[in-house]
């Protein structure tokens, strides 16, 4: 027996509750799939602040709950501990929760189903299988949602907004941050937020450093590094939390047969979050891993307007695929249609001092756009003003910097 919905709606974090919440006011039938035990993504166990707004801040709890409970109230359906398992047709899908297994055919489906940091082992990192690795994910829920006890002495690797949030966890156990350690040169934080942790908080940063090798049997006993110049040393610690290196959760879209952008590895979209198969959207942070809950929960909202049209209209432009060429990494959307003025975000693999970002389509320069710099793991923005020269019947629009 086939379930009918308006619009189905797979993963409750904040991209995907916010896209419900909107829906669900105008009387479509929304129904949210979450695969944990409750709503609200990964703000459920992000205890610091900096959620909400300068008017009304929150705690990430806070935040999710705030979501969550805005998407019930506007007649959402929202169901937790339901996992979507696989395509049974173009907009139908299996899924298995506490009453068994069920089929549920939608007019629209919205993928939100975020991003995950590689563990140790994706990272291929050398050494024994001690207690004590974490990533962040682990980390702040065994601390924020468990209350479990870590080690005393903690390494970060990494070094960007997440890998201080990390040591701000480690902190809020009791434990010490021994390092921070980054190959990269530089920290990819604001720079009054590295200041205040190498200065106020004593945190060393250790750029231009690799992890070799994990120590110790039973518990980690400490962690192997090298320098670039080839200098290594031995960090003494029992936890270590790898940090940042997101992959975005696109299990359910290749199973799906969506296109993947090579460099973002989540769905290719244009600017209204449209995917390659019709019906399809996707938002949040299985496009970009990882951007702040405040984008997720915009870029739900935008693309609630789209499937809208969608549904009143079942257009589906197809766009003009969007690339950018090294060091930058990737850009989201990376599908232009010219219709859709929506900002584009980006990522360069290096530091870049004062760089030019140049748009161009078959030769022709469609938009140049000064920045004061640009540090990996740490988004770029890029205007959309130039979007209505793109031709739709020409080549790729590329991004290059000069």
């Amino acid at each position: 027996m086939t379930r009918q919905v308006d619009v189905l709606v797979i993963g409750a974090g904040p991209a995907g509750l916010a896209a419900a919440s909107r829906l669900a006011a105008d009387g479509t039938r929304v129904e949210v799939l979450e695969r944990e035990q409750q709503a609200g993504g990964v703000p459920r166990h992000c205890a610091h602040g900096g959620f909400g707004t300068w008017l009304r801040p929150l705690t990430g709890p806070a935040y999710a709950r705030l979501l969550a409970g805005a998407a019930v109230r506007t007649g959402a359906v929202v169901r937790t501990g339901v996992t979507a398992l696989d395509w049974a047709g173009p907009l139908v899908l299996t899924t298995v929760g506490p009453a068994g297994p069920e089929t549920i055919e939608a007019r629209a489906v919205v993928l939100a189903t975020g991003a995950r940091e590689r563990p140790r082992a994706a990272r291929l990192v050398p050494g024994t299988r001690p207690a004590g690795v974490y990533t962040t994910g682990e980390l702040q829920q065994a601390v924020h949602l468990y209350r479990q006890r870590i080690g005393t002495r903690a390494v970060v690797v990494g070094a960007e907004d997440v890998s201080y949030a990390a040591a701000d966890t480690v902190r809020a156990a009791g434990a010490e941050v021994v390092a921070l350690v980054t190959e990269l040169p530089c920290a990819q934080t604001a720079p009054a937020r590295a200041l205040d942790a190498r200065l106020r908080r004593r945190v060393p940063l250790l750029t231009d450093t690799t992890v070799t090798e994990l120590l110790g049997h039973g518990r980690l006993s400490g962690v192997r590094v090298r320098h670039r110049d080839g200098r290594a040393a031995t960090l003494r610690c029992d936890t270590v939390v790898f940090t940042g290196d997101f992959m975005p959760d696109h299990e359910l879209a290749r199973r799906g047969g969506l296109t993947l952008d090579s460099g973002t590895r989540g769905p290719a979209v244009d600017g209204a979050l449209r995917t390659s198969h019709p019906g399809v959207f996707a938002v949040g942070s299985m496009l970009h891993a990882v951007e702040s809950a405040a984008t997720a929960t915009r870029e739900g909202a935008h693309a609630a307007a789209a499937v809208r049209e969608w549904l009143a209209q079942a257009r589906w432009p197809v766009g003009v695929p969007l690339l950018v060429d090294p060091p930058l990494r990737w850009i989201a959307p990376n599908r232009v249609t010219p219709a859709v003025r929506r900002p584009y975000v980006l990522r360069t693999a290096t530091p870049l001092r004062s760089p030019v970002l140049y748009v161009t389509q078959d030769g022709s320069r469609l938009h140049r756009q000064p920045l004061l710099s640009a540090v990996p793991n740490r988004t770029l923005t890029l205007s959309a003003r130039w979007t209505p020269r793109v031709d739709p019947e020409g080549g790729p629009v590329r991004v290059t910097v000069g």
